[in-house]
């Protein structure tokens, strides 16, 4: 089960139509931020699909579940709870009603979350979750099948990528404690690799997505450049 949060700005706005943005890309493109950012601007929810598939991967570990054994995880999935809970820094991720905020970006269950998303039940009952949660709009949402899995009509959509070397050079610097910078590349290369081959919902731009290379811009560049896609939208809402 994972429970709908709702934004203060979105509690206290009149009604109104409110968007759903899909933001997909590889691992390192800077999609987390800039949904994160893009939410806050918009008075939207940030609704992250990587913390939620660590959130059950961190659960996996805890009870010694294999990331291979696809039912076994179904079945985990369906006895959990996640919360994403939006504060100023980003969302705090709450598993079973405890904060696993900070446990659920380090190395090992970062890796733990691209194996069990292969798993066709698992992404069955995430995406099950997701669109429980998007279905009234107001919400930025990134991940790796939003727009073509998730919310194949979503208002906007854009994949979000950037040469290799440079997301390997932007994760090292995430993880730059735990994870040497061969590591980290031999990693990122293989969690591209299981994200684009899997066979149930590969990472691909939507054919009607906005593809956008980050490689040459600032973080505050690609904000605006999404945000006025979205401001578009809304003008014909």
């Amino acid at each position: 089960m994972l429970a709908p949060v709702k934004s203060h700005s979105e509690m206290n706005e009149p009604s109104s139509r409110k968007l759903i943005i899909a933001i997909d890309g590889p691992a390192g493109a800077g999609k987390s931020t800039i949904a994160s950012r893009l939410a806050r601007k918009l008075g939207y929810v940030n609704l992250e699909s990587g913390a939620m598939y660590r959130a059950l991967a961190l659960k996996a570990i805890e009870n010694d579940i294999s990331f291979d054994d696809e039912t076994a995880l179904d079945n985990l999935a369906h006895k959990t709870k996640i919360m994403l809970e939006p504060t100023i820094g980003g969302n705090r991720v709450l598993l079973d009603g405890r904060d696993v905020t900070q446990r659920v970006r380090e190395t090992d269950v970062s890796e733990g979350a691209s194996r069990v998303s292969v798993h066709p039940k698992v992404r069955e009952w995430m995406v099950a979750r997701q669109r429980e949660l998007g279905v009234d709009g107001g919400v930025v949402m990134e991940g790796r099948d939003i727009g073509t899995k998730v919310f194949p009509d979503a208002d906007v959509k854009v994949f979000l990528d950037a040469d290799p070397v440079i997301r390997e050079q932007r994760r090292l610097k995430q993880y730059s404690r735990t994870l040497s910078a061969e590591s980290m590349a031999a990693e990122l290369r293989e969690r591209d690799r299981r994200d684009r081959t899997r066979a149930n919902s590969p990472l691909e731009p939507a054919k009607d997505a906005v593809v956008l290379d980050s490689t040459a811009l600032s973080e505050d560049e690609v904000l605006n450049r999404v945000e006025e896609l979205a401001q578009k939208k809304l003008l014909r809402v």
